[in-house]
Order: structure tokens, then C-alpha cells, then sequence
């Protein structure tokens, strides 16, 4: 069934190899000598030029805002199913996703604001950030609570006449370290009285609001990330107009689950595409390298390695288009379960053949001088992020356990 890519998908997969070939893969060692640069000045928040250049070339190429499920002004308008391996592609590169306008969590944000969004905030945020005028963050996050549990989360979100008052402290919140960043998704509680999941709400707040503090960038295994970053915000009596809150006060649990189902598997999508390059990684070093007389690939620890490698890769790639095809075909909610399952497996796939390619290439794996390390950091963070495994693992069990209640219920 998912065999071979649609003629759009064949087309675009096309076109987005050439621009790799030429553009992204070249590139890869000024992009960290130009994050070193700013570093090395004092200040690595800063725009990337090469980024900006490449976006140019990306639209000229027609190759911009792929990410979309529904079209919005022209823009989009791409299945799940057919987006899967163009994501995939941009997985290999870990900053290359923002070339296209296809970066987490702007695309999270945009489709967001999308789908909950009314038209003036669309006009006012949707629409730039399409454009890639600007950039987003997500601040859902908590350092005080188990924020994989979204009802925990502690942030207040308090009427007051026309405006709303919003007080809390978020952190690893991405994206908010970028000067492009304009505008929060912020996750709060408007009541905390209400029912357990019609608490929360989700407001837009911009970036310069009064209040409004970044405090630090937060590591991940050492990397920064910059100039995208990983932000600890603190809010303090931020005001924004009542206008400002998305689809309406106690709302927010159910944008939550709406926005994080196409965050997770294409999250899910890039794990894919790191793993595919680390497993060419490993192979290409296993066969330059001699150890005690013999080319190390003919070892046969590295045969099993190589041979699960493909097949767990090959495994979580059918697993992700189902979900995508599910997604498409009945919705994001009726595909909890095939998102779920995605979401453990690819990371964890992803996180055991990056960790097998840093061990071929010994020393030189954990060194700054090859990408595995940094891809290994970043693989290991997607088993926590938008739900963490455990999570996953009892959402899907549950599942099973109600399909089988209800088998027996129906049999009396």
C-alpha cells in the first residue's frame, strides 16, 4: 500500500534531493562555522545568513510550507501520507527543516493557528509566519510540575475586563531564543475550578508584550541549539487583549491533543531520516577502517548490527505512513493510536542505530568533527518531547484494553 510515493510526493521527493545536493549537504560545515562565529563573538542568537539565503532559494524552488494538511491562501495543501518522506528528508540535517518553512514548532504553531484560529489572528500571525516574515514559540512546558501530564500545568490565565492576565514560568520552550520570534502559544489555566481538562485555555501573546522575560537558554546534553534555542520565559503580569485567546476559554486541553498529533509524527518523520543517514554513516566508516588485519564490516557483530538496523528502520518508516494514512483518512483523533505507537518506536529506533554509528566510528563518534553526537542528544530529547514514552505506551494500552472490554461486553 505505501510502497511507492504518490506522482506529487515522487516529484517534490525529486526536486527536494537536487536542492540537497546543491545546497543543503555542501553547507553543512559554514552552518556550524557560522554558529561557532557568533559564539566565539559573545552572542550566538543571532539569524543565520546562510538560512536566510537558502529560504530564497527554497521558494524560488517552490519548495516552501510542504509541512500543510489544508491549504490556506495557496498555501499547502499536502496529505500526511505524501508529506512523510519529504520530512523524512529534512530529518538528516537537523537545521535544515527551517530552509523550507518546515521547522519545529512553527509548523505546530501555523497549523495551530489554522485550525483554531480566528480571522484577524490568522491575518495578524498566521500569515507572516507562512511567509517566514517571523517565527513562533510554544509555551506549554512547566520547571515545577509534570508537565507530561497537561492538567498539572500551573500557569494562570485570569480575566480582566477586556484584557486576560497571565502569570507562570515555562521552560524548554523552542524557538523563543530566535530575535525572529514574535509570538507565544501560551498554555494556562483560565478556571481552575472547572472540570480536569476544561481548565486550561491557549492565548497568543507577542514576544515584546510588557512582562514578557526569556531568561536563559537551557541545554540539551551541552547543545544549545542556538540561534533557535530552548528557553526558560518567565511571564509576570503580561496583559493581551481577550481577543487574543484561541477557539475560547477552556479550550485548551482539546488544542493541546489537536496540535500535538501532526507535532509527534512529524517529529516521528525526521527520527526517520537521522537514522537512515546514521545507518550510511556506519557503513561507509565500517568500510574504510582495518582493525588487527581485517576491514571491520567483515566482523559479523557488525553484520547483525547493519542487518537490524535496516529492518527496525524499515519497520518505523511503514509504521509512520500508516499513521500519516490514517491521519488523512479519518482524522488526527482517530489516529491516537497508530500516532501513539510511532512515537515510541521511531526515537528509540532512531536512538539505537545512531548509538551503534557512534560506536563504529569510536572516538570520532562523541567528537564535535561528525553530526552523531549531536543527532544522538537529539534523538534521545524526542523521547521525551510531546509526551514522553511512558505516556505513549499507556495511552496505547489502554486501548487495547477497551477494544477487548468491548469484544466481550458484545458477547454477553
Amino acid at each position: 500500500m505505501f510502497a511507492e510515493p504518490s506522482v506529487k510526493t515522487r516529484d517534490l521527493l525529486e526536486r527536494l534531493n537536487a536542492f540537497y545536493a546543491e545546497h543543503i549537504y555542501p553547507n553543512e560545515g559554514a552552518h556550524h562555522a557560522e554558529v561557532d562565529a557568533f559564539r566565539r563573538a559573545g552572542d550566538a542568537w543571532q539569524p543565520l545568513q546562510l538560512i536566510e539565503k537558502l529560504k530564497v532559494k527554497a521558494r524560488d524552488a517552490g519548495l516552501w510550507n510542504m509541512f500543510l494538511p489544508h491549504p490556506y491562501k495557496g498555501q499547502g495543501g499536502i496529505s500526511n501520507l505524501d508529506y512523510a518522506p519529504l520530512c523524512e528528508l529534512m530529518g538528516r540535517v537537523m537545521w535544515s527543516s527551517e530552509v523550507f518553512n518546515c521547522s519545529a514548532p512553527d509548523t505546530g504553531n501555523m497549523e495551530t493557528i489554522e485550525r483554531y484560529g480566528t480571522a484577524e489572528q490568522k491575518e495578524q500571525w498566521l500569515e507572516p509566519l507562512l511567509d517566514g516574515k517571523i517565527r513562533s514559540a510554544f509555551l506549554m512546558t512547566e520547571p515545577a510540575v509534570a508537565s507530561s501530564d497537561a492538567t498539572n500545568i500551573q500557569c494562570s490565565i485570569r480575566r480582566d475586563g477586556d484584557h486576560y492576565v497571565i502569570n507562570g514560568r515555562k521552560w524548554y520552550s523552542s524557538g523563543a531564543g530566535n530575535p525572529h520570534c514574535k509570538i507565544f502559544i501560551v498554555m494556562g489555566k483560565t478556571d481552575p475550578d472547572a472540570a480536569r481538562h476544561a481548565q486550561q485555555s491557549m492565548v497568543l501573546v507577542p514576544r515584546d508584550t510588557p512582562g514578557v522575560t526569556v531568561l536563559r537558554p537551557l541545554s540539551v546534553f551541552g547543545y544549545d541549539d542556538a540561534p533557535h534555542g530552548h528557553m526558560e520565559v518567565l511571564l509576570e503580569n503580561v496583559r493581551v487583549p481577550v481577543s487574543n485567546i484561541l477557539l475560547g476559554e477552556g479550550r485548551g486541553f482539546e488544542i493541546a491533543q489537536g496540535r500535538l498529533g501532526p507535532g509527534r509524527i512529524h517529529h516521528c518523520m525526521r527520527s526517520i531520516g537521522a537514522a537512515e543517514r546514521a545507518l550510511e554513516m556506519m557503513v561507509d566508516r565500517l568500510q574504510t577502517r582495518v582493525a588487527f588485519g581485517h576491514p571491520i564490516s567483515s566482523q559479523s557483530i557488525w553484520h547483525e548490527r547493519i542487518a537490524d538496523s535496516r529492518c527496525m528502520i524499515d519497520q518505523a518508516r511503514l509504521l509512520t505512513l500508516n499513521a500519516a494514512h490514517k491521519m488523512d483518512v479519518s482524522g488526527n483523533k482517530a489516529a491516537r493510536a497508530e500516532i501513539a505507537m510511532i512515537k515510541v518506536v521511531a526515537p528509540n529506533v532512531s536512538c539505537q542505530v545512531v548509538d551503534w554509528a557512534i560506536q563504529a566510528h569510536g572516538a570520532a563518534g562523541v567528537s564535535q568533527d561528525f553530526s552523531l553526537a549531536e543527532a544522538y542528544a537529539h534523538q534521545r530529547t524526542v523521547r521525551i518531547v510531546d509526551g514522553p514514552d511512558e505516556v505513549h505506551r499507556t495511552s496505547i494500552a489502554k486501548m487495547e484494553l477497551a477494544k477487548r472490554a468491548a469484544v466481550r461486553a458484545a458477547a454477553g
